[in-house]
Parts: structure tokens; C-alpha cells; sequence
């Protein structure tokens, strides 16, 4: 389990990320980063613990700029490093991931015998180096981003930025949680909704097997095909308090509430890590 945010607005960047990860860190406390546009580069900025070591690395340059992309990490494959953390950067692509990649050994393997070198121990890299192979050949992120997704196995949400494309952050969801959050010339991406709460209350919550992207002003869903999507936003009428309840009036009614839910979940994460070959107590 991790926590994503994405934003793309007038808003600095930095602060919204820091703020959206803050309220996720419960889902993971291992290491934290982000990645800032900024003056037309992607500054990428990670730090190892809990994230109020990467808001004190941050505290005396923040980068500045007006979309990016944030993680909070539980550490599954590789430990709790820098090395590790997200977001995890080839060349121009750059992106965050929550959930598991089952077959990142064969994945890794074909990579490396077409010259891909890596720098972490995490199945995250191998999806990014992926997506970058499949660009170069296609010249085209999106159409780059589905293909690789066709060869992923496993649970994901993606929230994936170009340094060559300043205007779209692209996202993908299957078995791990995603929603996005519509402002007024303003988008958001996150694993969670209170991350968002304090900017909309005006939600899309996305589906297994979708792929999108965010503009400032426009939300595009397709399938992995590239059909699209019409899915009209909701409205959340919680506060912040009510949205870390799920909406319920007690914390209580929550548990009882989600119980099927946390089983289930348990229960394709035990079948996950161990198609992975993740030790399991």
C-alpha cells in the first residue's frame, strides 16, 4: 500500500503535493518524493523515512512550478531507500506507482538484454523503463503507455508526467485505488479522497483496466484499447473528518462497514506477493 497525489492548476505545485501526501502518509511511512515541472525540466526530489524528511529536504529550496506528481511508500519489492523511493525517473518519462508487478523478473530480464540499466530494486523502475522502450519506438506517450500496460501483470495506479510534455499527467488503475479530483482550472490525482478535500469536493472515481489523462481544465478516461469513457464526477458532501470515516458518523461503523472489504483485500494481496515470490509470514 501507497499513497499517489498528482496535480495540474495555477497552485504551487509543491505545497499541494506536500499537503495531499500528509493526509495519505497512513499508507506508507518507508521513504517520500516528488517530482515539480519546473523552467521546463522535471525536478525529482526523494528522501528515505517518514515524509517530514522530505518536507525539511525541501524546506530551504522547494522546486516551484505548477504541476507534479507525489508519493508516500510501504515498501514491498527493495527496501526502504532513497534508491527505492518514488517517484522513479528514466530519461524523460517519469512516474509513481502503488501495488505490485508480478512479472518484473522476466520484464527486467528483457530489458537488460536490450540495454536497459537499473538503479533500483523496485518493480516500479521496470514498468517505467518500459514505458520509456515503448515511446521511443512509438513517439507517442499515450499509445507508449497502453502498450506497456498490455505486458504488466499485478495491481497498479499510475501517475505518470513527461518532461517533454508540460500540459498532461497520464494515470492507469487496476486493483489499486485512484480518483480524480476536478477544480476550477485545476486537477488532481490521488489514491485517496481526503488528499483532495480541502481543494473539490467534485470527484471521479476511476475503474480497473482505465487509462487517462489531466489537463488544467479536462479529464480524458479510455479503456486500455483507447475507447473512450463518459463517467460523470460526484459530488462528496463530507468534510475532511467525515472523508477519513468513509463517510460514516463513527470510526466504528467504518470498521464494521469495510470488514468484507479488508478481508477481500487481504486475501488478493496474500495471492499477489506470492505469484511475486514475496515472502509471506
Amino acid at each position: 500500500m501507497c499513497g499517489i497525489v498528482g496535480y495540474l492548476g495555477p497552485r504551487d505545485a509543491t505545497e499541494v503535493l506536500l499537503d495531499g501526501l500528509r493526509r495519505l502518509e497512513y499508507r506508507g511511512y518507508d521513504s517520500a518524493g516528488i517530482a515539480v515541472r519546473t523552467n521546463g525540466t522535471v525536478t525529482v526530489k526523494r528522501n528515505v523515512g517518514k515524509l517530514i524528511g522530505l518536507e525539511m529536504a525541501l524546506a530551504s529550496d522547494p522546486p516551484k512550478g505548477h504541476s507534479g506528481i507525489g508519493h508516500t511508500r510501504w515498501a514491498t519489492h527493495g527496501r526502504p531507500s532513497e534508491t527505492n523511493a518514488h517517484p522513479h525517473r528514466v530519461e524523460n518519462i517519469i512516474l509513481v506507482h502503488n501495488g505490485i508487478i508480478e512479472n518484473h523478473a522476466d520484464l527486467r530480464s528483457e530489458l537488460e538484454e536490450n540495454g536497459h540499466t537499473f538503479e533500483s530494486e523496485t518493480d516500479t523502475e521496470i514498468a517505467c523503463h518500459l514505458i520509456y522502450e515503448y515511446y521511443k519506438e512509438l513517439k507517442d506517450l499515450p499509445k507508449a503507455i497502453r502498450k506497456a500496460l498490455k505486458r504488466l501483470q499485478g495491481a497498479y495506479a499510475f501517475v505518470i508526467m513527461s518532461e517533454d510534455d508540460p500540459d498532461h499527467i497520464y494515470f492507469a488503475k487496476k486493483a489499486s485505488p485512484l480518483i480524480v479530483g476536478i477544480g476550477k482550472d485545476e486537477m488532481f490525482l490521488a489514491s485517496d479522497i481526503p488528499a483532495i478535500l480541502p481543494y473539490t469536493k467534485k470527484v471521479v472515481c476511476l475503474e480497473d483496466d482505465e487509462f487517462g489523462w489531466i489537463t488544467k481544465d479536462s479529464l480524458v478516461i479510455e479503456d486500455v484499447e483507447g475507447k473512450a469513457i463518459d463517467r460523470a464526477p460526484k459530488e462528496i458532501t463530507w468534510d475532511h473528518v467525515m472523508a477519513e470515516k468513509g463517510g460514516y458518523k463513527h470510526f466504528m461503523l467504518k470498521e464494521i462497514f469495510e470488514q468484507p472489504k479488508v478481508v477481500a483485500d487481504t486475501m488478493a494481496g496474500r495471492i499477489i506477493r506470492s505469484k511475486a515470490g514475496i515472502e509471506m509470514p
